[in-house]
């Protein structure tokens, strides 16, 4: 190619590595979930952000959300699956992905502290390995539809 001219493909190539990169960013930002209730304070924290949690407030993959003493926040994600965080928790939605059309997706939660009803959606029920709930020390894979985890100082407890 002669030097000072263009070369076609390039003007192609730059498009599509553009809206791949746009993709992504919005698949970053999605919503992973909704928050349908809350008593007492709580909050999310979104990178630097700190949002107050308020019913209608979005959950993306890895917000932590933080509920203070005598409160509780319940959330239902896209897929169905409903969170219900008990007093004094940090829930981290490390990883969340799901799409609706095909009902395939993956979900990896840790606990930090506190307590975490939960109720499996559609991800649990297509594909149970997809979903997983850490502790600081015990990683729980899904195998039924209703547990809750209890992450205290003493350890955890899967009831």
């Amino acid at each position: 190619m002669k030097h000072g001219t263009r070369d076609p493909n390039m003007k192609t190539t730059a498009i599509f590595l553009s809206t791949v990169l746009l993709m992504g960013a919005c698949h970053a930002f999605e919503v992973a979930g909704t928050v349908k209730s809350v008593k007492g304070s709580a909050h999310i924290e979104r990178g630097n952000e700190r949002i107050p949690v308020t019913v209608g407030s979005h959950l993306q993959a890895q917000d932590k959300l933080f509920s203070g003493p005598g409160s509780s926040v319940g959330v239902t994600l896209r897929d169905s699956t409903l969170l219900t965080a008990g007093p004094n928790s940090t829930i981290e939605l490390s990883h969340y992905a799901f799409d609706r059309n095909t009902q395939v997706g993956h979900m990896d939660t840790l606990v930090r502290r506190g307590s975490l009803a939960v109720v499996s959606g559609q991800i649990a029920k297509n594909n149970p390995d997809q979903v997983v709930f850490r502790t600081s020390t015990v990683t729980v894979g899904v195998r039924g539809t209703e547990f809750i985890i209890d992450a205290n100082a003493e350890g955890l407890d899967v009831k």
